[in-house]
């Protein structure tokens, strides 16, 4: 019997339930416990990723559960991690892009349109392309922020799209992003078991190291939830972007060259040369 532990959000169980059916179908385990735990980020407390994932490492550390899953977009940096733990992604990457709710595609928004999000990436994204929009801070899972756009709170939002087909809301998805120009979060479309030990049977190898690459910028930079700097390894190139909160100023950069690991050393060089990190130190 293998524990896994999760969040109790819709998206959260859902993703908990494939990894569970995958952790059989390996022979990984031969059945699976999903036990939900309410972190401080369910709480309603406000602060870095490690508010999503505090009680489920306590979980870890006490030997309540044997395995964690998270969206790999939500776990803190790798030194920011309980001692001991290690993080790997599992299953194939879903779709990493950001996608838009109640529009067809950025450029069809009216002047002035109010687009909802809670993430200073995206925000910054957004109005780097479109500084006329009005950034509306929506916050709330994701069948409560649809709910908010239904209600009128906003014109359009903006989702990952890895979340709606998980939660079979895709029929929800207006039109996808560019991700070369609105760049996702790294680890977006990951699902990453945490744990003392992880089973090799489980791990991803495209996956592992488009998100080592794409945290190894982030890390680098000294970026956290709280700057916009989005990082995507499509397996060829890596894609980053670093913005000031207003996307007044923002930095993009593809590379191209070499592995997944060279690619996000190359970025970081040129990155750290264009003034990447003064940027962020102003933001």
């Amino acid at each position: 019997m293998v524990r896994l532990g999760t969040r109790g959000s819709a998206l959260a169980l859902a993703q908990a339930a494939s990894v569970a059916a995958a952790l059989q179908e390996t022979g990984a385990a031969t059945s699976v416990e999903i036990i939900t735990i309410t972190t401080s980020g369910d709480s309603g407390v406000a602060g870095d990723k490690s508010r999503w994932v505090d009680a489920i490492e306590a979980a870890l550390i006490d030997g309540q559960i044997d395995l964690a899953i998270h969206s790999a977009k939500d776990v803190p940096g790798t030194a920011e991690l309980a001692d001991g733990m290690q993080i790997g992604a599992v299953l194939a990457r879903a779709d990493p892009r950001d996608v838009l709710v109640g529009a067809a595609s950025i450029e069809e928004l009216p002047h002035r349109a109010r687009v909802g999000t809670s993430s200073l990436r995206r925000a910054s994204q957004l109005l780097a392309e479109r500084p006329d929009l009005e950034i509306v801070e929506l916050r709330g899972n994701v069948p409560t922020r649809i709910a908010k756009l239904d209600a009128g709170e906003a014109d359009a939002i903006v989702l990952a799209a890895a979340g709606l087909h998980r939660l079979g809301l895709a029929d929800r998805i207006g039109g996808a992003l560019d991700p070369t120009v609105y760049v996702p979060a790294p680890g977006q479309g990951i699902l990453a078991l945490e744990g003392r030990t992880l089973p090799a049977v489980m791990i991803d190898a495209d996956a592992q190291a488009a998100l080592a690459a794409e945290r190894q910028v982030v890390e680098g930079l000294g970026a956290s939830c709280e700057t916009p700097v989005g990082s995507y390894d499509d397996g060829s190139a890596l894609h980053v972007y670093v913005g000031t909160p207003d996307g007044r100023a923002c930095l993009r950069d593809t590379v191209k060259a070499g592995t997944a690991n060279e690619r996000a050393a190359l970025a970081l060089e040129r990155l750290e040369l264009l003034g990447a990190r003064a940027m962020l130190d102003g933001s």
